[in-house]
């Protein structure tokens, strides 16, 4: 089949769909989450970022660029919106008073700079629809209505409202295409399917609905980034276009963070048609994220984008793992989870929340990385667009803000369990039922997670205990009595009479295992990747080693005495070096998990996750001469 005739099927699918109203819900009564606190280390780390990142921001500074109305080219705008959805998330989440008065204030202060004909944004008249201008008032859009959720407030609905029909108005004058208002194929651009759905949820009003349609027919135009084409066509995301001439362009395809947004807003498209099209073309793109570009950590991305990293993984790289990228992938796994229930999306989250975005963060939460690659060093990231921030920092808050929405999923009469982590979890089944869950763990530091359910009566329904692909032994028992049927990858479903004080125990394989790539090689413990780090000072992390393993297994011993810097310390005997005469013996070489390695973000200090192996020629057992 041609490209032509292969577009036209897609937009024929499309068109034939049959859309599926939300109003035949009814009016049953729906499950909800009412009160959720996350303890232990998950817990400490989210708690950290919203004191000193989210709650120091200078809420003033992000708002000036929409007051002066100068730009031509840059993104000061994503600023504001990135920052007041962490900051609402996290709000959501602690009932904070303060914070919520700090976010009142920034919607106020926002709200003064809406022009006469709607706009809310950073660009000059004769510059609007150009370069990043669509993509910052897409974060607008998303804060806004993030802030109505909360306040019922129909001022702000109005102010969102207004600057979405002014946006489809300038389209419409100008004559251009959505796909040809910004850089990278339109994506940046066309990302504003995900507010425009969550606006058409709020008001019903058809024109939203339309534009949301209007934007995914444009993305299959030979202009477009054909984001629904390629994937049912099975082309990896890295492929998808030839390589371009100028990399920060239009012509560049690939570009991570902007193409994830774009299928979020499709999914959104889909929670309201039905169009199973829309899912499937979201699930095949995630599926070949998760084998060519997602890390070892849970992240990918160079030069934010798409390269085909998994395979690459063990080399030095410039500008790895962009933390807008992992949060991204966290909040696509997110959704899919929700919508389809298939836990592979809950075990990415994990990884990655352990790895990747615990890593973004200095030990004093005062900072974000922009990218955090597996060896060298963390750093600051630049500023951006003249301002003292930069995406990622203004980003990142919204990854640990997600956490407390997947720990617990709750579904008419289902809770499903996400993270294991000590935590309260307070919930109403059908509106009805009052349920408590504690859950107590030192997860991951060991595999024991202890859960006690306490209905406000006794009551049947049931629990879904995600049990992890990676874990290869597992152990469910319910007040004692062992589960015996457990498959992994999936949810364990429990279905039963739950009266007070009834105890689920589950415990997980965290034996470590070397993974090997090319002529590296590197340690997983469960969901966590370790890391050599020089304050160790136990020999150069750069340097050939050959691990012992018995059975496919390492052997890892805790550190009684836990190193200042790290979560988790271990040691295990291995051979460093080359020289096998000399240091054929074996030593106890220091690791730790790879979101306390470099946590100082000291250029004196090195870490590393990808240790090189020592080529052994002989193709036998080295024996001595």
């Amino acid at each position: 089949m041609n490209r032509i005739s292969f577009q036209f099927s897609c937009l024929l699918i499309y068109f034939c769909c049959i859309s599926i109203t939300s109003s035949a819900a009814g009016t049953k009564k729906q499950s909800t989450v009412e009160q959720l606190k996350i303890s232990g280390y998950m817990g400490s780390r989210i708690d950290a970022c919203i004191t000193h990142r989210v709650k120091t921001q200078d809420v003033d500074h992000l708002v000036k660029p929409f007051t002066s109305r100068n730009e031509s080219r840059l993104w000061q705008s994503e600023f504001w919106g990135k920052w007041i959805q962490g900051a609402i998330a996290s709000y959501r989440y602690t009932k904070d008073p303060e914070l919520l008065s700090i976010i009142q204030k920034a919607v106020t202060d926002l709200l003064k700079t809406q022009t006469a004909d709607g706009y809310i944004g950073n660009y000059s008249p004769d510059h609007q629809l150009e370069h990043w201008d669509i993509w910052g008032r897409k974060y607008t859009l998303l804060g806004l209505l993030a802030y109505y959720d909360i306040s019922n407030d129909k001022q702000v609905l109005n102010a969102a409202i207004k600057m979405t029909d002014h946006l489809i108005k300038q389209l419409k004058d100008s004559g251009k295409s959505i796909v040809k208002t910004g850089n990278y194929r339109g994506m940046p651009s066309s990302s504003f399917l995900e507010p425009v759905m969550f606006l058409y949820n709020r008001t019903g009003e058809e024109r939203f609905l339309s534009f949301a349609k209007y934007i995914v027919q444009e993305w299959e135009t030979p202009d477009g980034p054909q984001l629904i084409s390629k994937a049912l066509e099975d082309i990896p995301v890295s492929q998808r276009f030839p390589s371009p001439a100028t990399w920060w362009s239009w012509d560049n395809g690939q570009k991570a963070y902007e193409m994830m947004s774009c299928y979020e807003g499709l999914l959104e498209l889909y929670k309201v048609t039905g169009n199973p099209l829309y899912i499937s073309v979201v699930e095949k793109s995630v599926a070949n994220i998760i084998k060519d570009e997602i890390n070892i950590a849970g992240s990918g991305s160079a030069f934010e984008c798409w390269y085909g990293g998994g395979t690459k993984q063990d080399q030095a790289t410039y500008h790895t793992m962009e933390t807008c990228v992992t949060f991204t992938w966290m909040k696509l796994c997110s959704t899919l989870l929700s919508l389809t229930g298939n836990t592979i999306y809950a075990d990415q989250i994990e990884k990655t929340t352990y790895n990747a975005l615990f890593a973004s963060m200095k030990d004093d939460a005062s900072e974000i990385a922009k990218y955090s690659p597996l060896e060298g060093c963390r750093h600051k990231g630049e500023e951006q667009c003249g301002m003292h921030i930069n995406c990622c920092n203004a980003n990142g808050p919204r990854a640990f803000a997600l956490l407390p929405q997947v720990a617990y999923q709750v579904k008419e009469n289902r809770i499903n369990v996400n993270l294991f982590t000590t935590s309260e979890l307070k919930t109403r089944l059908n509106g009805t039922q009052q349920v408590y869950i504690k859950q107590n763990t030192n997860y991951p530091v060991d595999g024991n997670i202890e859960m006690e359910i306490i209905p406000e009566k006794s009551a049947r329904f049931t629990i879904g205990i995600r049990i992890p692909a990676w874990s290869n032994q597992v152990s469910l028992a319910v007040n004692g009595q062992e589960v015996t049927d457990i498959t992994r990858g999936c949810y364990y479903l429990l279905d039963r009479t739950w009266k007070k004080g009834d105890k689920i125990t589950l415990t997980l394989d965290l034996r470590a295992k070397l993974v090997q790539l090319n002529n590296s090689q590197a340690i997983q413990r469960g969901p966590i990747v370790l890391a050599r780090d020089s304050r160790f000072k136990d020999g150069d992390v750069d340097e050939a080693i050959q691990f012992l393993p018995k059975e496919g297994y390492l052997t890892l011993e805790p550190e009684n005495q836990t190193s200042p810097f790290a979560w988790m310390s271990f040691t295990t005997s291995a051979i460093t070096g080359t020289n096998m005469e000399e240091a054929g013996a074996a030593r106890k070489i220091h690791f730790c998990d790879f979101s306390s390695a470099g946590n100082t973000w000291s250029e004196s200090e090195r870490y590393r996750v990808w240790l090189p192996k020592p080529l052994n020629v002989m193709h036998s057992e080295y024996s001595n001469y």
